[in-house]
């Protein structure tokens, strides 16, 4: 039996080889060049300048445009009260007399408009910082167990609606000074506020973490410090925004009763005085100052805010 094994003639190689270059050139296969670099767009200056000039119009317009409207309102109220009502521009000179030395001294009830400010900041600051100290441990307390929420949760519900310049003749009874009942009426009116809004955070940490903390036999301490604080920390920061709120609205009223010095004592003198123009002028100091205490909690509290990620 006769096997035959054919082989390829050696000379066919380089025949192949020029047909299958051939073929590649046929497809229109090109060889690879090197990328030259590409000079990037120039700016538009037109375009850019017309989408900058709109935005810094959307935002500034419509606040000028509402304090427009305000100042307007003022000037037409005062036109029609035949003057009884300062005018915008007699105010505003006045505001520049009254700022031109807002930190005289000429006795302890006779001060400028900035140690009336400074003294109402420090009732608030120490009545706020005495509301934190009590109020957020206790709603971390009353938020996890669900023993003390239903016991405490009616008694917040009674006291929580009450005035609370209410309190202000308690807060003078015990404490027998004017001072200190104003501070006392700024802790009763802040604590509610950070109890509440701690609670509710506490209540709606996610089950998972705290099943976490169960598996791994964390201790109280430091599920409270590992888990539940960063996890609150946002209603925590809510709460206290609400708080510092509601404490310089109190605030003002408050030393209207109780006399000394302070922003809201500043307005009463006035009124005695019948002096109208600096009157708007505190209006203004109180809403200037709540407007600072607002934006710098807001900026607080979305620093430390965040968003669930979803996969």
């Amino acid at each position: 039996m006769v096997s035959a094994v054919f082989h390829a003639p050696r000379e066919s190689a380089p025949e192949a080889t020029k047909t299958i270059a051939n073929s590649v050139l046929s497809t229109g296969a090109k060889t690879p060049k090197t990328s030259q670099p590409t000079n990037p767009p120039t700016p538009k200056p037109a375009r850019d300048w017309a989408a900058l000039s709109r935005s810094f119009w959307l935002t500034v317009l419509p606040p000028v445009l509402g304090l427009g409207l305000l100042v307007g309102l003022w000037a037409l109220v005062s036109a029609s009260t035949g003057r009884s009502i300062p005018t915008p521009h007699e105010t505003w000179l006045q505001a520049l007399e009254v700022f031109s030395n807002p930190f005289y001294r000429n006795g302890p009830n006779d001060q400028g408009v900035g140690w009336n400010v400074l003294a109402s900041l420090q009732r608030v600051a120490v009545g706020f910082g005495l509301a934190a100290l009590v109020g957020i441990p206790a709603g971390f307390v009353i938020g996890r167990f669900a023993f003390l929420s239903r016991m405490f949760n009616p008694l917040i519900s009674l006291l929580r609606p009450v005035s609370p310049l209410a309190w202000l003749p308690i807060g003078l009874l015990v404490f027998k000074g004017a001072n200190p009942a104003a501070i006392w009426t700024i802790f009763i009116c802040s604590i509610w506020p950070m109890v509440i809004n701690t609670a509710v955070g506490v209540q709606r940490v996610p089950q998972d973490y705290m099943n976490v903390a169960r598996v791994l036999n964390l201790s109280e301490w430091k599920i409270a410090t590992k888990i539940l604080f960063p996890a609150v920390l946002p209603y925590m920061l809510t709460g206290v925004r609400l708080a510092v709120g509601t404490a310089w609205l109190v605030i003002v009223a408050a030393e209207m009763l109780t006399g000394g010095v302070g922003i809201g004592f500043w307005v009463w003198d006035e009124w005695n005085n019948l002096n109208v123009k600096n009157i708007i002028i505190a209006i203004f100091v109180i809403g200037i100052v709540g407007l600072l205490l607002e934006m710098a909690l807001i900026k607080l509290a979305t620093a430390f805010t965040f968003e669930e990620v979803k996969s």
